[in-house]
């Protein structure tokens, strides 16, 4: 099982996104921040999070760069239980009893993304809005015998 941490090559995601995500943390697409959107939202550091921006599960930041990294189980649990709380905080759910289906579903979208690529395979995300609401695509930055390791987390950061 794979799921993706926020990656930086240098210090631009703290200038161009009013939160940026901390290096290392478990990030998911984030597109349901988005969902009532339209052009008029579309402005200054909120317009490059929409744009080009992942969200990071631990600080609700945004980063450009995801690293596609293994995951156990019991994280992807203790994720999940924190995204259905952002939920209820952020977006009005009535509880995380009810919030959790849709974080595991937003989660199982994202394993299943990183599962389609190797350990340390970047990724970027862009984001347009439709006249069906907002359309979501994928690049893929396939990993060169670059020693990506060096930038990409693996483990826990309870060490």
């Amino acid at each position: 099982m794979q799921l993706a941490r926020a990656i930086h090559f240098d210090e631009s995601d703290t200038r161009v996104y009013s939160n940026a995500a901390r290096t290392g943390e478990w990030c998911i697409s984030g597109g349901f921040e988005f969902s009532n959107w339209s052009e008029a939202d579309l402005v200054g550091k909120a317009r490059q999070a929409f744009s080009n921006g992942w969200f990071g599960l631990e600080t609700s930041g945004r980063v450009t760069f995801v690293a596609v990294t293994p995951i156990q189980a019991a994280e992807i649990e203790r994720l999940t239980d924190m995204l259905a709380q952002h939920f209820v905080t952020y977006y009005g759910a009535p509880d995380v009893v009810s919030a959790r289906p849709v974080a595991a579903e937003e989660l199982r979208h994202m394993l299943d993304l990183c599962d389609e690529h190797d350990a340390n395979t970047l990724l970027t995300v862009a984001r347009n809005l439709t006249p069906g609401g907002v359309r979501e695509s994928y690049r893929v930055i396939e990993t060169q015998d670059a020693g990506l390791e060096q930038f990409a987390i693996h483990g826990t950061l309870d060490d």
